[in-house]
């Protein structure tokens, strides 16, 4: 690709660094991808848990997209933190005009169980963004919350994948395993076929910010002109090191380490 890949986040942030936004922009960087960030709500965070979340106006979260938009090009986007249906529309109304891969990570619940969105805000969710994602990329809460349905088993998730594709109009869906037993096993519908991605589950907490990697993984892949399952494979495998070298540091449930993939290719 002759044009450097540029991508760009909507999202919330972490001033501790391990998710949102700064995960996002630190993923990207990892994976030589010009990174760009629009943010739609200043969280108080750390590995401990949300302390407090301040929304960015609708009218400056729309200038802020207005002006990455009209100076400088972009090959795929995902969002991240939309907390309620007023940042949701601001950004909905722009994604048409686009015409790049958007990947959705429907950040609801972090990992330290606090709610990330309001509750008419999941009807707004699954009624006008899903339809407007080439990609959707719920953990298996998340997937419960969009299908209404519970998941306890693999075959739960794939059928969960199809529903989120065939019912609700995503383009793709990718239900991840992390909150199931066993292996880590993610199910990415295409609307054609189920794809599996299966890694041996790494016994650490260390997970916070593990959603925001692995979507901006994806995010990084797809602007660089990878076909959806292989930026998928090349996301799964990019977040299993991050995991697989995580930090512990913090109080609580420490972050995925972005630059754990370098590191992986000089041990071998």
């Amino acid at each position: 690709m002759s044009q450097l890949p540029a991508a760009l986040t909507i999202a919330g942030t972490d001033p501790s660094g391990g998710a949102g936004i700064q995960a996002d922009l630190k993923t990207f960087q990892e994976l030589k991808t010009y990174g760009m960030s629009v943010i739609t709500s200043v969280v108080a965070q750390n590995t401990t848990g949300v302390q407090d979340v301040q929304h960015i106006s609708v009218p400056m979260i729309k200038q802020q997209l207005e002006s990455v938009i009209s100076d400088i090009p972009f090959q795929a986007f995902k969002t991240g933190m939309l907390a309620n249906i007023d940042l949701m529309d601001a950004v909905a109304e722009k994604i048409p005009g686009l015409n790049v891969p958007y990947i959705m990570d429907p950040v609801m619940v972090t990992t330290s169980g606090h709610k990330l969105i309001a509750e008419d805000s999941r009807e707004y969710l699954r009624e006008n963004l899903l339809s407007l994602a080439t990609l959707v990329t719920p953990n298996v809460p998340e997937a419960e919350v969009i299908t209404g349905e519970s998941i306890k088993t693999p075959e739960d998730m794939q059928q969960a994948a199809k529903r989120i594709v065939d019912e609700f109009g995503a383009g793709a869906a990718l239900v991840k395993g992390g909150h199931m037993q066993g292996e880590a096993i993610d199910f990415l519908y295409d609307g054609e076929k189920m794809h599996t991605f299966s890694t041996e589950r790494i016994d650490t907490q260390n997970t916070h910010g593990t959603g925001c990697t692995y979507s901006a993984a994806i995010t990084a892949y797809v602007s660089q002109g990878y076909q959806l399952t292989d930026a998928v494979q090349k996301g799964k495998d990019f977040i299993t090191a991050a995991i697989s070298h995580s930090f512990s540091i913090g109080q609580g449930s420490g972050p995925t380490n972005q630059w754990a993939h370098r590191m992986e290719r000089v041990s071998k």
